[in-house]
């Protein structure tokens, strides 16, 4: 099973939607010294952008996200992510598309407001 997510997690790599590699371009620059990984593997889950200092999972919803079961599967993925002491940061793909500069600064603020919780 862990060789299978990692080559999921490698194709991810390879397959990363615009919103994922404009965001991409800002973050692997290491905003406030933070350091964030593409496409992190996480128990059953590749999550889109992970920043381990603040146990900061991002996710990049596009518009499938508010199909079918969708929601459903995005709250017991959200549920397991917090039941390890990860925060999750939900984020419409349109939000990079529209305003990046903006999505990046709440990103960057909800990583400096976790990285300082114990």
């Amino acid at each position: 099973m862990l060789q299978g997510q990692a080559n999921r997690a490698r194709q991810l790599r390879k397959a990363m939607s615009k919103p994922e590699v404009l965001l991409w371009q800002i973050l692997r620059q290491r905003p406030q010294g933070l350091k964030f990984r593409r496409q992190h593997r996480s128990g059953p889950y590749v999550a889109d952008f992970y920043c381990h200092e603040a146990r900061l999972v991002i996710e990049l919803d596009g518009e499938a996200h508010a199909r079918g079961d969708a929601p459903m599967r995005d709250e017991q993925r959200d549920c397991w992510f917090a039941e390890r002491g990860l925060s999750v940061l939900r984020l419409p793909a349109a939000a990079i598309m529209n305003d990046r500069d903006n999505a990046v600064a709440a990103i960057l603020a909800r990583a400096v407001e976790t990285s300082g919780e114990d």
